[in-house]
């Protein structure tokens, strides 16, 4: 905790009857600066003094003592409203930041604590499209935040390599072994011949029985198609920085019997029922549910296991391999989370948790794989490279050799900016820009910042005088960055990183725009540099966060 916190806190103690634990979770941050830096909220004390929260905030001003850490402190409304002193919120800033470097903005709250995030786990069928590369940004932004938390993240990504979707490309493929840039033809063209001749499904069910039953053949071409994906998706997606600990197969679950003891455990819940089809499925109606027959079909009339049924298993796997657990899925997902969410219930169990993301959406509308209705991932980022190397050459500003780091930016930061419960309209020439809100912007400000210290090469320090409200308000910002931290650990929206990332870069520009940085006054300059690094320092903790790499020259 900061000094201005532990300031407030000791200075509101000593005049109403909270703990300090109280107290801090009660105070926050203003969204405007006129109305202070911190501030204290008098609503849930109107039970203690009987009268309103206003008249409360107006007497709690009146006995509380102003320490030297604050320049004031002003009743607005219910609010009791705290003002740092500039000259410690220099000298604090500049302090934190230099000593902790890498690590600011950081705390041990996740200190000898694992935790499980599952994302991505998209079907092992194609090549991913630009869409499901959301799940997979959000997820691995996550997973960045956690251990700059000092939680010791655990990256699982689930591979369905057994269901419909694969059989069909087992079907597809016959004996030979396809290229993964085949995939995605073959399973729109299976996809297409099913529509075409409705009884052609009927093979893709037998060899789902087969593969139940045990046939080593079957067995063997399943394995050897989904290895096939995977591989090519892991190499696509490792071009964004992204990587796994551990592929989960949904296979273990059916082989090693799990499905089958969640089956009998369920049995027990009385909830487990057959209808007139054979198929097994739980009544869901005391979770009211929103669908018209609350029901979770857990298997195919044949008895063969469904989805659904697995993912209870792999659920309970993950639960019991980490205390804490996260999982990213698509909003399309959401009625089968409650479903599995209930069928959890059932076996006395809880579910992870879980951030819903929308959709990226072409102009025509939502991508899909089984139409072939997508824009591929890899063929995306080629072009996002392509047009990236075109803005350098125009500009002549950037060096080819950053072309990839500034064009994985581009598409990192685009996609994350928005809140997940948002959809995303990907604008390949704005995202790509070095202007505006942008990745590469925000690569440039921490290039720019970096050219300006080698350019002058002098001891930086902060003297404790701030030189103008533009200044403050820079240092208002790096100050503010654990908090922003905390609260993205606490909503897990990547979103909230890296809005807070383009305000701290335009409050930078605005005041380089209104200082001279590097003048004949050696103690200005020093001064003006140091408040130059605190930035830096910040915007390269705060990109790695969303996986950027924060470039050195562009």
């Amino acid at each position: 905790m900061d000094k201005f916190r532990k300031a407030a806190i000791k200075a509101i103690s000593e005049v109403v009857d909270l703990s300090n634990k109280d107290i801090d979770t009660l105070i926050e941050t203003p969204p405007d600066s006129k109305l202070g830096d911190l501030a204290f909220p008098c609503f849930s004390l109107g039970k203690f003094f009987k009268m309103s929260p206003g008249s409360i905030a107006t007497q709690l001003r009146q006995k509380i003592k102003v320490a030297k850490t604050f320049s004031k402190i002003e009743v607005h409304g219910p609010y009791l409203n705290f003002y740092f002193s500039s000259e410690a919120l220099a000298k604090e800033v500049a302090k934190r930041v230099k000593s902790e470097g890498r690590n600011y903005g950081s705390t041990n709250i996740g200190k000898g604590k694992k935790v499980l995030i599952e994302h991505t786990s998209i079907n092992p069928n194609a090549s991913p499209h630009i869409g499901r590369a959301r799940n997979a940004l959000i997820g691995n932004s996550l997973v960045q935040i956690y251990k700059f938390l000092n939680f010791k993240p655990e990256v699982h990504y689930y591979v369905n390599d057994i269901g419909k979707q694969i059989a069909m490309l087992v079907l597809a493929a016959g004996t030979r072994n396809p290229k993964f840039s085949e995939l995605l033809n073959l399973y729109v063209k299976i996809n297409k011949k099913i529509q075409k001749y409705p009884s052609k499904e009927k093979e893709v069910f037998d060899l789902l029985h087969k593969l139940e039953s045990g046939d080593v053949r079957v067995r063997k071409r399943f394995k050897d198609i989904v290895e096939i994906c995977i591989k090519g998706q892991s190499k696509i997606l490792g071009q964004l920085g992204i990587k796994y600990d551990y592929f989960d197969y949904e296979s273990k679950y059916l082989f090693n019997k799990s499905v089958n003891k969640i089956l009998k455990r369920l049995e027990k819940s009385k909830k487990l029922l057959t209808d007139e089809d054979g198929r097994l499925y739980l009544d869901l109606h005391e979770y009211k549910l929103p669908m018209k027959n609350p029901v979770f079909v857990l298997t195919r009339s044949d008895k063969t296991s469904l989805y659904g049924l697995r993912d209870l298993a792999y659920t309970e796997y993950k639960l019991s391999s980490a205390k804490d657990n996260i999982m990213v899925l698509g909003e399309d997902q959401k009625l089968y989370y409650l479903q599995t969410k209930a069928g959890m219930d059932l076996l006395g169990l809880s579910m992870p948790d879980v951030v819903h993301y929308s959709f990226v959406l072409l102009k025509s509308g939502k991508m899909s794989t089984r139409q072939g209705k997508v824009v591929l991932l890899e063929d995306f980022m080629k072009e996002v490279y392509t047009n990236v190397k075109k803005e350098i050459k125009n500009r002549k500003r950037g060096r080819m050799s950053s072309v990839e780091a500034i064009g994985n930016s581009a598409v990192i930061y685009s996609i994350l900016k928005t809140t997940p419960e948002k959809n995303v309209i990907f604008d390949l020439d704005r995202a790509v820009s070095f202007e505006g809100d942008t990745g590469p912007y925000l690569q440039y400000t921490h290039a720019r910042i970096n050219s300006l210290l080698k350019k002058k090469r002098i001891t930086r320090t902060i003297n404790g005088k701030l030189t103008n409200e533009s200044e403050r308000e820079v240092l208002k910002k790096v100050y503010n960055f654990q908090e922003v931290v905390i609260n993205t650990y606490n909503s897990k929206k990547p979103s909230t990183v890296a809005n807070y990332l383009m305000d701290l870069a335009k409050t930078f520009n605005s005041y380089y725009s209104q200082n001279l940085i590097i003048s004949d006054n050696k103690e200005l300059t020093s001064h003006r540099l140091a408040v130059c690094s605190t930035v830096k320092q910040v915007l390269n903790n705060g990109l790695s966060l969303l996986g950027i790499e924060a470039v050195s020259e562009m």
